[in-house]
């Protein structure tokens, strides 16, 4: 009978630890998808891995970044940066060709509001979590090269130097936990591990 008791309560005291554990996870999830739903990356893909083409692709995100600077610099929340990129796009996308004209290139750029899968990663200041982000991609020729990422809202690789605060995109908590990650590297880590198994689940 004793031995029982202490059985159920050893179960109890396992089951509560599970729970509180669960608990604890997901709460951190939801901070983490105020991250993801905070923030637009910019995601360039170059045309190849050549030389060449890797070296396009830089000059290709310099042209963007400077023109799209202007309107995103004043966005204040993500729908109206998400706005202003989708009414400039044209601008945008001229833009990128232009690059590709002068460098002597024959192929085109097309560019888009997409949602796109990105693992951890650390800027200077903050962490972000792996994920489903909103970004600005753009696709050089085949986009079939290594692409380049970064944060332009809030303005993190704008050309101004204004490194907006994760404050203007996201509460307090979430950005307290994305600038000081390295207090939760098992919760970043397990967060990629869930979001890199959810991914594959629903990409098939």
């Amino acid at each position: 009978m004793k031995k029982r008791l202490r059985k159920n309560i050893e179960l109890g005291v396992l089951f509560g630890l599970i729970c509180a554990i669960a608990v604890s996870f997901f709460g951190f999830e939801r901070r983490m998808d105020e991250l993801r739903e905070g923030v637009l990356r910019l995601h360039i893909l170059a045309n190849s891995d050549s030389e060449e083409d890797q070296q396009l692709k830089l000059k290709v995100r310099d042209r963007i970044l400077e023109t799209a600077a202007p309107y995103l610099e004043n966005a204040d929340s993500i729908e109206a940066a998400i706005a202003a990129v989708n009414r400039n796009m044209d601008e945008i996308i001229l833009a990128a060709n232009a690059v590709i004209k002068e460098e002597g290139f024959s192929y085109t750029a097309t560019a888009a509001i997409e949602k796109n899968f990105f693992e951890n990663r650390e800027y200077d200041d903050f962490t972000l979590p792996a994920g489903e982000y909103n970004s600005l991609t753009v696709r050089i020729g085949a986009a079939g090269g290594h692409n380049w990422w970064c944060v332009v809202f809030p303005g993190v690789c704008l050309p101004s130097a204004k490194k907006s605060g994760l404050e203007k995109a996201v509460s307090a908590e979430s950005a307290d936990i994305a600038k000081n990650a390295s207090r939760y590297k098992i919760c970043f880590k397990t967060v990629e591990i869930f979001e890199k198994i959810k991914n594959k689940i629903f990409k098939r």
